[in-house]
């Protein structure tokens, strides 16, 4: 049986060659059909361009409109009825889909989907979560990374139960232990925020471990790390800057001073090792946890691997039965302190 998963096929900076070429590749790895939506003419040249006489499960929805970078999220989705982001959202609502994937503009895709596909029971606001790279080779899941720059306390014990649910059903960790983003470990630290949070987060039947600091993102000490989007956004940018300094240095450092052969092959295979564990790229975007159905959330600059893997995430999602998990989580939740929200229907999307 083939998972449909829907591609917004204008979303990314080099639209629509790299979402053409990562469909074919999904196509060709995954037991998927890839809806493409956007402009049926454009789209159908060029996949016939690259396809040639090879059969693959690729269909096209049109969409005359599509959503820019620089547009301001909330206009966009109250004028263009018709973007690529909304028709495709819609066959994951009507159930023609298991799942959406965009590249294309974040606050846009986020109030779209809240809008088309509602948010789960007694989640107030759905939240972006992002897997980071760790020194034991294992993801950390971190969310709010954008979706929610102003959270109450409740909103943070959210967040703690999806991704406790996003890392045990995709990620497969058995008992995910659970930190909440501050400037010390002592329960006393951080802001108001962090402080009324703790006790939320200490009651849910979850293994939370208290207090975690920002070098601990990396570290492995937690499987998932909790915070309002402002400060995951800015933590997930940092690192972005972070990785790619630290890889041009050591692209740099390598080719000046490593001369032998031998020496510069296992240098070149170390580098390049450690390249792919820094790459976003592999990790093929962001969930937003919390709505009814999969959304996933690529980065502007993707490439035709980074959607492919975007569309193998939705694919683990859909097959892994994660959003229905995060629903059941909540519903058996409800009594408890935090767990159920306190009905604030406010998105605060970060228009990135």
């Amino acid at each position: 049986m083939l998972i449909d998963i829907v591609l917004d096929a204008v979303g990314s900076d080099k639209a629509p060659e790299p979402e053409i070429r990562g469909a074919i590749l999904a196509c060709k790895a995954l037991p998927v059909r890839v809806h493409l939506v956007g402009p049926e003419a454009e789209l159908r040249d060029l996949l016939d361009e690259h396809l040639g006489n090879e059969d693959l499960p690729i269909v096209i929805h049109h969409a005359s409109e599509r959503i820019g970078m620089e547009e301001k999220a909330a206009h966009a989705v109250r004028t263009k009825k018709d973007s690529s982001m909304r028709v495709g959202l819609k066959l994951v609502r009507e159930g023609k889909a298991a799942g959406f994937v965009t590249a294309g503009n974040t606050g846009a895709a986020m109030a779209t989907a809240k809008m088309v596909l509602g948010a789960l029971p007694g989640v107030d606001r759905p939240a972006l979560a992002t897997p980071m790279p760790s020194s034991t080779g294992n993801p950390c899941v971190l969310l709010d990374v954008g979706a929610n720059v102003d959270c109450k306390p409740t909103n943070l014990a959210q967040f703690a139960v999806m991704g406790e649910m996003y890392a045990r059903t995709v990620l497969k960790i058995a008992e995910p232990r659970v930190g909440l983003l501050s400037i010390g470990e002592e329960e006393t630290k951080g802001n108001d925020l962090t402080r009324e949070a703790f006790p939320l987060l200490k009651a849910l039947p979850i293994k939370f471990i208290g207090n975690v600091e920002g070098r601990d993102i990396f570290s492995g000490l937690a499987d998932v790390i909790v915070c309002d989007g402002f400060v995951g956004n800015v933590a997930l940018k940092t690192s972005e800057g972070v990785g790619r300094f630290v890889r041009d240095v050591l692209r740099e450092s390598l080719t000046r001073t490593v001369t032998a052969k031998v020496g510069a092959l296992l240098s070149r295979q170390a580098f390049n090792e450690f390249r792919h564990r820094l790459d976003y790229r592999e990790y093929g975007g962001a969930p937003l946890l919390g709505v009814r159905g999969i959304c996933i959330i690529g980065h502007g600059s993707s490439n035709d691997r980074a959607i492919f893997n975007g569309i193998r995430v939705a694919y683990e999602f859909a097959k892994a039965g994660t959003t229905q998990q995060i629903e059941a989580g909540f519903a058996s939740r409800a009594k408890l302190s935090g767990a159920n929200g306190s009905g604030d229907a406010a998105s605060g999307a970060a228009e990135q």
